[in-house]
């Protein structure tokens, strides 16, 4: 399933060049791009991102596994939809950008409450902003985070950032591993 995912991540989600021509959200050029949400909001890539991060969670005690919209969105809901598939379900959640303006004025959207065990997830790690923002938001609303996923790790730095504030971060997917295949494609 990994093999698969490094294939679809390289056919939808991923630009490559010699030069950086990709400006990031944090106003740096890279010769990286990943715009994961062609591969998330796919049939195939949701099925697959499903399973491989429910495996990864399975044995965590997690009531709910979410992150910052939107990127963590559609990796969430794949992870929840598979572990009701797989008997042992698990809440999806969603950390917004902004309090809700209305109502309860919540940040935090989902089934799971003060004192659950939660998985933050995301789709792309650069610097790990996105990533610590939704730790941030989970902490303040009492959440007990045991684990922290990024789909893919740029590896540039965010995954230290986010193992500075005292979390430890998996992914699914590497850059070298990107590189790797598609080197080996002759690309």
């Amino acid at each position: 399933m990994k093999e698969r995912l490094i294939e679809l991540l390289i056919e939808k989600a991923f630009k490559y060049s010699e030069e950086p021509v990709f400006k990031l959200v944090s106003g740096r050029m890279s010769n990286y791009y990943f715009n994961c949400k062609a591969v998330t909001l796919h049939p195939e890539g949701m099925h697959l991102i499903g399973n491989l991060i429910f495996d990864m969670i399975r044995d965590s005690g997690a009531k709910g596994i979410g992150g910052l919209t939107l990127g963590a969105d559609p990796i969430a809901d794949a992870a929840a939809y598979t572990s009701y598939l797989k008997q042992a379900p698990v809440e999806a959640f969603v950390v917004r950008k902004s309090a809700k303006s209305h109502g309860t004025m919540q940040w935090i959207e989902g089934n799971i409450q003060r004192g659950d065990r939660v998985v933050i997830v995301d789709d792309v790690i650069t610097t790990g902003k996105s990533t610590i923002e939704a730790i941030e938001k989970a902490k303040e609303a009492g959440l007990d985070i045991v684990k922290v996923i990024a789909l893919v790790d740029r590896q540039e730095g965010g995954r230290e950032n986010i193992e500075a504030i005292g979390f430890r971060v998996e992914a699914v997917v590497t850059r070298e591993e990107v590189m790797k295949v598609y080197r080996a494609a002759g690309r």
